[in-house]
């Protein structure tokens, strides 16, 4: 498929007015207020309003923290500062996912939310996020009257192909041994700070045009911008890690509760909750015409969620009294081995550093599937055709760009010129 000729960016538009920008942040603090509120006062509440007070506070605080992570990128350059600010914008996540795995050092029980919240999350960002990037994409290129093509993103993001290649593959260790075991933060941890030291000697990649709130904090003289940016990002991480446990207890009682899957509740509705700003963000560059972006915050997203967050679970699950191994029932071996493949799917879609519509649709119904089939078998099948949908790919000449990946991990990156 040929990419047509696309459109430059569109001038993005003037940032809200000073008032307008203190509303939004207003109501986002007003939003964590109950949780707060509740979580000092040691208010017993029912499961079902725990989920809805605490899971508001970790949207909201999620929401400033991504304003303060976009603000902050004024003082910060280069492709490390969109590696550091797309781990910054998924602390949320973090916060909760740590949290099951400390719970369960001391009650088992919890295991399995660890494994159900970190694969939920990164199902969600390959599977609905980028198709969501495509889609606003092409919206955005028909809306301007241009037909829509492949969004094509820079040579420095082979880096983040590269590194979340090898995480994908050696993530099968994990099914196979049916635990998260000790060795795997001592593989993965390092390799995220490898992949933060590449991405740091990567000079491309220009900053995108700020919009919403950042954009006017950004005019805001440097002492006083960056005094509220270190205030949002204190304030909105004092309360993501204040909701995180009574937001995770929430999920699991009203679960049991409500009847519903508990399981299910917490691989999809928490990762919704702490994922949903960065989500949006990256949906907003693509309607901007900066699908690459867009697309490139969620690629890097996922880099870290698939090393730095898998890796900190079993170091988690240790503090909390446990071994240093998560155990993995049958259920989390097959929700990692779905979730490893649906990696390597990604990794081979993105070989060419570009992504087109039929992709993204592939990407989407897959997701979807899981919902329609969500049984032990079924699982397994879709293992499977990720793994061979992947195999086919790599045979329709995408193999070509494999030495280019392979040598991103440690040399000069093809094609980009401030490597």
């Amino acid at each position: 498929m040929g990419v047509p000729a696309a459109p430059a960016p569109e001038p993005a538009p003037g940032p809200p007015s000073v008032g307008a920008s203190a509303v939004r942040i207003g109501v986002a603090c007003a939003g964590a207020v109950p949780a707060v509120v509740a979580r000092l006062g040691g208010a017993g509440l029912a499961p079902g309003w725990a989920v809805a007070v605490f899971g508001l506070g970790v949207l909201c605080s999620a929401l400033l923290l991504m304003w303060a992570a976009e603000t902050a990128r004024v003082d910060m350059a280069g492709a490390l500062a969109l590696a550091l600010l797309a781990f910054i914008a998924v602390l949320p996540e973090y916060a909760v996912d740590l949290y099951f795995a400390y719970a369960a050092g001391s009650d088992p029980s919890y295991a399995a939310y660890a494994a159900a919240n970190m694969t939920g999350a990164n199902r969600l960002l390959v599977g609905v996020g980028w198709p969501l990037v495509a889609l606003a994409a092409a919206l955005a290129l028909r809306r301007r009257g241009a037909r829509p093509g492949a969004i094509v993103l820079e040579p420095h993001r082979r880096i983040d192909v590269a590194f979340l290649a090898v995480a994908a593959v050696f993530a099968f260790v994990m099914p196979l041994s049916r635990e998260i075991g000790w060795y795997v933060p001592v593989v993965l941890v390092p390799w995220y700070g490898y992949y933060l030291y590449r991405i740091a000697k990567c000079g491309s990649g220009e900053m995108e045009e700020l919009v919403g709130v950042p954009a006017r904090l950004a005019l805001l003289p440097r002492a006083g911008r960056r005094t509220v940016t270190a205030v949002l990002f204190a304030g909105a991480a004092a309360v993501v890690f204040a909701c995180a446990e009574p937001f995770a207890h929430g999920l699991v009682e009203a679960g049991a509760s409500l009847g519903i899957d508990r399981f299910v509740l917490v691989q999809w509705l928490a990762p919704l909750a702490s994922e949903a700003p960065e989500l949006i963000v990256a949906v907003v560059f693509a309607w901007r015409m900066r699908a690459g972006d867009g697309l490139g915050a969620l690629l890097s997203s996922k880099v870290n969620q698939w090393t730095l967050l898998v890796g900190c679970l079993p170091l988690a699950h240790a503090l909390g009294g446990g071994g240093a191994d998560l155990p993995l029932v049958t259920r989390q071996v097959d929700e990692v081995a779905l979730t490893a493949a649906q990696t390597v799917l990604a990794v081979v879609v993105l070989l060419d550093l570009r992504f087109v519509r039929w992709e993204a649709a592939v990407l989407f119904v897959l997701f979807a599937v899981q919902f329609a089939l969500p049984g032990e078998y079924a699982r397994e099948v879709l293992t499977y055709v990720y793994l061979g949908l992947a195999a086919a790919l790599l045979l329709t000449r995408r193999w070509r760009h494999l030495p280019d990946t392979g040598r991103a991990l440690g040399g000069r990156v093809a094609g980009d010129p401030h490597f």
